[in-house]
């Protein structure tokens, strides 16, 4: 908590940063030229800048072979969501294919073009992706294609069950955004622009993960309510209603934000490791990556 008690002791560091976040990054990072790259590397570009709000700029500000490995990284990563978000996939289908996704990495002609999803370009021109993925690294397509595995495997399990304890939603996110943030920092790591350390300490990379999962779940209650989905977990919003659809009733304000106020004290636990992290960071596209989304 010191580390928290530091950053809050200098609030122009906040102010920095959300400047930064509103806009400001604009101004210090590079424009990539996606000229000089191939025609499948550029089509790549092309739908991360389609199927991203977040990551986009950050992702291609990054420097060096890491950008290419990150974007690939991200659109792997987007198919597969891609695939667990498409409710018109019938579960003995979508179990299996979200299990074995990362073997289709290594398949040249395998995709998917039954999707009803908007962001189904990933998984209809999936050959695109998985071969400039077999164009990185070894080292960066272990990374991926293990992160790849886990995170299907673990979309399976909450595939039909709900969240309920405080653990389950800890698993959850992990599974969704902790492994992702693993991932990342493997990869930074690998790419020699961070310490072995960055990669290494799998606890702080989960904790990225978490707390930004979190902030989306409690962000888009009113949305997944719309959708009929729930990732709010029952242990919590139980002890404030009957069903978690009460909590957006006018008459139940009071402990609706009383159950907001508890899983956002959930989510901010997470901070100080958020902290550590950044501060272990030496490359400036690496920080700025990691720190806009924190922000």
């Amino acid at each position: 908590m010191e580390l928290l008690r530091k950053w809050l002791g200098h609030p122009e560091d906040i102010y920095n940063l959300l400047r930064f976040k509103m806009g400001g990054y604009r101004a210090v990072m590079p424009r990539m030229d996606t000229d000089s790259l191939g025609c499948g590397l550029r089509t790549c570009y092309r739908y991360l800048n389609q199927t991203s709000r977040s990551f986009a700029a950050v992702i291609q500000a990054l420097d060096g072979e890491l950008r290419h490995a990150v974007c690939i990284f991200y659109l792997v990563l987007r198919a597969l969501d891609t695939v667990e978000d498409d409710m018109s996939i019938p579960l003995d289908v979508k179990v299996p294919m979200l299990q074995e996704f990362h073997s289709h990495l290594y398949q040249p002609d395998w995709r998917y073009t039954e999707s009803k999803e908007k962001d189904r370009q990933v998984l209809e021109d999936f050959p695109t992706i998985s071969m400039e993925f077999r164009n990185l690294s070894k080292v960066y397509q272990d990374v991926i294609s293990d992160i790849c595995h886990k995170m299907g495997v673990g979309m399976a399990e909450f595939l039909e069950k709900k969240v309920d304890s405080q653990n389950e939603w800890d698993k959850y996110c992990h599974y969704v955004a902790g492994l992702v943030g693993i991932g990342l920092s493997r990869l930074f790591s690998a790419s020699e622009l961070e310490d072995s350390i960055v990669g290494q300490d799998t606890d702080l990379a989960n904790s990225m993960g978490l707390f930004l999962q979190k902030t989306n779940i409690i962000r888009d209650y009113l949305e997944d309510q719309l959708e009929g989905r729930e990732f709010w977990p029952r242990e919590v919003w139980s002890r404030y209603a009957q069903k978690l659809s009460d909590l957006a009733k006018p008459e139940n304000i009071e402990v609706a934000v009383q159950c907001l106020n508890e899983l956002i004290t959930n989510a901010l636990h997470h901070v100080p490791d958020v902290l550590t992290y950044l501060s272990r960071l030496r490359n400036q596209s690496v920080f700025n990556f990691c720190a806009i989304p924190q922000v």
